[in-house]
């Protein structure tokens, strides 16, 4: 057992609060810093005196909890723990596990606050489940889609056979609403199912395609909308079916204008090189990374995880396919797709590995 004299405890607490990598704060009933230990300035950037100046809320670009919460600690006397929160500080969004809990000190209040970043491990663990969960989702929509797509044979084969047999006019306008029903269905069906396999890929640079997205989407969009680029001239040429990957991006920019086109804005086309990144369980020494951003109201986060699910969609009339169909033409290039997302700013992230 440690024995601690002469006072050496607070030194010792204070040698302990130093070296933990959560970040541990000690706030305010305005949730104000009045303690922050070296992990919070790593967190936030800033050092404790800056840290003092400013409430958490105003630290914070976006706090996926409720910040609101942590100030109830103090009034209620319960703490208060959230294992999957997502911060934003200075742009880059972040996966965080937060615990607040009341402090009492003599006649002073306060709030103990600590905030631990979530593993690569874990994250990478999230990411695994996430595709087995979306791959089964996939496989499912599939089956019931082969499914769907046998009866819808027959159904029109009867209906034409009906149209040659009964040349009645008066039956031949309900044989046409039939097949043309029918063949609705089937091209519903066949993009349920879509690309099985990449096609012929070929050495091409990807600004080549953004920019044939660019200029697909600008025949279309809202005059309010306007579309900027900030490309890497270094990026060398990938191998990819530029056909599959012009769908793909241009499934996202499209879903980014329509809901953009009310109120406006901005999107953003940006490529840079990453290095030793993991996908699909294989690490790259070398990626594109492609990013599509918009400035629109953000994506609900009930969404987020299921986002790139087939028939899931966050936009009125929407069918749930579009991102879909992206990520599967992206894992068929060994990439992967990610968003991230908050009010004001959601980025499509599109990492395509570079062969040398």
């Amino acid at each position: 057992m440690v024995q601690y004299r002469d006072g050496n405890v607070a030194t010792m607490t204070e040698t302990i609060l130093d070296n933990l990598i959560t970040a541990v704060m000690v706030l305010d009933s305005s949730l104000t810093a009045v303690y922050a230990n070296p992990a919070a300035e790593q967190l936030f950037c800033q050092s404790a005196r800056r840290l003092k100046e400013k409430p958490l809320p105003q630290l914070l670009q976006h706090c996926s909890a409720d910040l609101s919460l942590i100030r109830d600690t103090l009034t209620n006397g319960q703490g208060l723990t959230d294992s999957d929160v997502t911060i934003v500080i200075d742009g880059e969004q972040r996966k965080v596990e937060l615990s607040a809990s009341p402090l009492s000190w003599q006649t002073q209040q306060a709030i103990l606050l600590e905030i631990k970043p979530i593993g690569q491990q874990q994250r990478i663990s999230q990411e695994i489940s996430q595709h087995a969960q979306q791959q089964a989702a996939k496989e499912l929509v599939r089956g019931l889609a082969h499914e769907i797509k046998n009866p819808l044979g027959g159904l029109r084969g009867a209906a034409q056979l009906m149209e040659k047999m009964v040349p009645d006019p008066a039956i031949n306008e309900y044989t046409g609403i039939i097949i043309e029903q029918a063949d609705r269905l089937r091209n519903l069906v066949d993009r349920l199912l879509g690309p099985q396999k990449p096609g012929a890929q070929k050495e091409q640079n990807i600004h080549v395609v953004l920019e044939k997205v660019r200029q697909l989407v600008q025949l279309d969009k809202s005059d309010n909308v306007e579309i900027k680029r900030d490309y890497d001239p270094s990026l060398p040429e990938i191998l990819i079916d530029e056909d599959q990957l012009v769908q793909a991006i241009l499934n996202v920019v499209n879903n980014a204008c329509q809901i953009l086109a009310d109120k406006g804005g901005e999107i953003l086309l940006r490529t840079r090189t990453e290095h030793q990144v993991l996908l699909h369980g294989k690490r790259h020494r070398l990626v594109a990374k492609i990013e599509i951003i918009d400035n629109g109201p953000g994506v609900k986060p009930s969404l987020i995880d299921t986002l790139f699910y087939p028939m899931v969609t966050g936009r009125a009339g929407g069918t749930g396919l579009g991102l879909s169909i992206t990520r599967n033409l992206i894992d068929q290039h060994s990439g992967k797709i990610d968003v991230i997302s908050w009010p004001g700013n959601t980025a499509f992230t599109i990492f395509l590995p570079i062969r040398r």
